[in-house]
């Protein structure tokens, strides 16, 4: 697993948004970032990985594998 920064936060769904790095999370309750198997620099998202994203934006907390900006 490797953590991966939101850098589109208009596509969250698109491994193509995200980049290997851990960056400073201020800001609002949208992802900042991702924990997922790496796969030549972009994420593998899973469907259980996509339902962690939706579970965090909904109830605004950070889970296991995905870090909200706070």
């Amino acid at each position: 697993m490797a953590t991966f920064q939101l850098n589109n936060p208009s596509n969250p769904g698109d491994p193509a948004s995200y980049s290997l790095g851990t960056p400073p999370c201020s800001g609002n309750n949208q992802i900042c970032t991702i924990e997922a198997p790496n796969a030549g620099g972009v994420p593998t998202i899973s469907n259980a990985l996509r339902n962690e994203m939706l579970q965090a934006l909904n109830t605004r907390t950070s889970t296991t594998n995905v870090k909200l900006k706070a």
